[in-house]
């Protein structure tokens, strides 16, 4: 089921970058086309908050799809990326997700691009700015990605604490009593 020689910057979309930091399983199945997302009530929540916390978004800012990534709020004016999040749960793969989104911004002659993901039912948000040796961390997060999800084999279950929020919950823990 794994693919080889894969043009991975033309596959690899922030969701990939997501599921790095969150579960090196979910993101085998996930770029191995075993895709649960349409299946979880959370997820659905989840859309639901991005799209009605902000009403006046899509009127304000740009939905932007470029090499892969699909932003759905881009302050064009001041270069600026909004992320709406259900929780921070996962922070840190929320952040990566967006340092992906400045990567590409950038590799497309967009100069110091910014993020901020908002929480809205925390009432929270958090400014995200490129740093140096983002590049290189990017970079290798690609290639990390790229070894995971072109192995034979999916990886072995990592049971965590987010696994009972999680859309591949039930195909993972199939076979536990």
């Amino acid at each position: 089921m794994a693919q080889s020689n894969l043009n991975l910057y033309q596959l690899l979309t922030a969701t990939h970058i997501a599921y790095l930091h969150t579960c090196h399983r979910k993101l085998w199945l996930f770029a191995n086309g075993i895709q649960m997302e349409h299946t979880s009530q959370l997820v659905s929540e989840g859309k639901l908050i991005g799209e009605s916390s902000y009403s006046d978004r899509a009127t304000k800012y740009t939905e932007l799809a470029l090499d892969g990534i699909k932003i759905d709020y881009y302050d064009a004016k001041n270069r600026i990326v909004h992320e709406v999040k259900k929780s921070n749960k996962v922070e840190y793969a929320h952040i990566a997700q967006v340092k992906y989104y400045l990567y590409i911004l950038r590799k497309n002659g967009i100069e110091d691009p910014q993020a901020i993901i908002e929480y809205p039912k925390l009432r929270q948000k958090e400014s995200v700015l490129w740093e140096q040796g983002d590049q290189e961390k990017i970079e290798n997060w690609i290639k990390e990605v790229q070894d995971l999800i072109t192995r034979a084999e999916c990886p072995a279950l990592d049971k965590k604490p987010i696994c009972k929020s999680c859309s591949y919950f039930d195909f993972c823990y199939i076979h536990e009593v």
